[in-house]
């Protein structure tokens, strides 16, 4: 198990730029599986979650060529279905919960899919209800072996439907969005998500020759195509990682600019940060945070506590929740962090408090942080990272505390973040990986 040391109390200084959108390049990698012809993809993240796909994809046969950094090629025009059956597959396969993207386009385009119930981060229930009722409504049948714990889908030619999703997931919109795209008729999406990786993937596929009308709502309507082609496309920056960043800089008391962050793309997320009371200087389509001696949490007009919750795009992403939880703890005054959408998320708050943070867990959805500014400072502490974003969260706060922390199983951070100790010991942080 691979380790972080981090030499808190250290400030940034210079510029960082995001890598590109894991969520993104996990939809659009498996759309690849929709063409014979080849795809480009640009700006494609050196992460953990995202080269395991990419070898899964080898595996299957698909052609795949890097010819430079952050690019890949991917022709599947020889998909070896046999291989869906093997326990490499299986195994290979239930570690990587991105995987279950590639039902939508195999069934599509080969009639039939196999994945196991698939892995993840530990943040609790995530189930798959709506991925498999959606592409049910469009003809598919399943059939799940609860022994092997394996999901089969087979249909012989899909067919447009309507359709209200029973929750606007991200990943169950896109993997239907990839199926009715070669479905024969119209499919109508009631509830869809519309966050920007769906946005990209719509328009993707719709330069691969599908038609998809309603892009960036939550109706989304789909007049099925005999075949998609080619195309080349480019990854938007991380949302997550400039979030992060952000908060980091604040909870550093750091002078940092973010380069390249695809600003327009960010919803309400630099508003949300300013409501901490952090400035976010948007220059062109870079982001300044200036050095922030302390920073004070906003309260509602009537002078209530502030409340901060995720919420289904536009809303506030949930994969920043864990982010503005940490950096809360070092602001002046109180917020209610409620994540709606995943019920163990906050169960890292432990880690925070034994750092010295102010927290009230009162359920598994809520937590009221109060900030003692910069009076009282994080101490030095060993923790376990539990997720990719909780892991994201500890560095924070490891990084803003006295003293020296470790933090344990930092391969779930390296699931979502490329390099991100060197990249951050680049402009000032002390960072040692073991």
């Amino acid at each position: 198990m691979s380790s972080f040391v981090i030499e808190g109390g250290y400030k940034l200084s210079g510029e960082i730029t995001p890598q590109g959108a894991k969520n993104e390049a996990l939809e659009v990698i498996c759309a690849v599986l929709l063409t014979a012809e080849k795809v480009t993809i640009h700006n494609i993240p050196d992460i953990l979650d995202v080269n395991n796909l990419i070898q899964l994809l080898r595996d299957m046969q698909v052609k795949v060529e890097h010819p430079g950094a952050g690019t890949y090629t991917f022709q599947a025009d020889a998909v070896d279905l046999d291989y869906l059956t093997t326990d490499e597959f299986l195994r290979k396969s239930t570690s990587l919960r991105g995987s279950i993207m590639i039902v939508g386009p195999l069934v599509a385009r080969f009639g039939k899919a196999m994945i196991p119930k698939p892995g993840g981060d530990k943040i609790g229930r995530r189930r798959l209800d709506t991925h498999f009722v959606g592409i049910q409504k469009l003809g598919a049948c399943f059939r799940y072996d609860t022994e092997r714990q394996l999901y089969e889908i087979e249909a012989r030619r899909l067919k447009g439907a309507y359709m209200l999703l029973d929750e606007a997931s991200v990943t169950g919109t896109a993997n239907i969005l990839m199926a009715a795209v070669l479905a024969e008729g119209t499919t109508t999406i009631y509830n869809a998500a519309c966050e920007p990786y769906l946005q990209q993937l719509s328009s993707m596929l719709n330069r691969m020759g599908a038609r998809i009308s309603g892009v960036g709502s939550n109706l989304l309507t789909i007049e099925g195509v005999g075949a998609l082609g080619g195309t080349e496309h480019t990854i938007l920056p991380d949302m997550i990682e400039v979030g992060s960043f952000i908060g980091m800089a604040a909870m550093t008391a750091s002078d940092i600019t973010i380069k390249n962050t695809g600003y327009d793309k960010l919803g309400i997320i630099p508003e949300s940060f300013r409501r901490l009371g952090i400035r976010v200087e948007q220059q062109g389509d870079d982001i300044h945070i200036p050095t922030h001696d302390t920073y004070e949490i906003e309260t509602f007009i009537d002078g209530s506590i502030m409340t901060i919750a995720d919420a289904p795009w536009p809303g506030l992403t949930p994969d920043l929740l864990s982010v503005f939880l940490v950096v809360a703890t070092q602001a002046v005054g109180s917020v209610l962090i409620h994540q709606k959408m995943f019920e163990s998320r906050l169960f890292f708050v432990d880690k925070l408090i034994d750092m010295g943070a102010q927290i009230i867990l009162c359920d598994p959805h809520r937590a009221t942080v109060i900030g003692l500014g910069n009076r009282f400072k994080l101490r030095g502490a060993t923790m376990v990272s539990p997720d990719i974003r909780a892991g994201i969260a500890l560095l924070i706060a490891a990084m803003s505390a006295e003293g020296t922390s470790r933090i344990h199983n930092i391969d779930q951070i390296d699931r979502g973040y490329q390099d991100v100790d060197k990249r951050l010991n680049s402009i000032g942080a002390r960072i040692t990986r073991l």
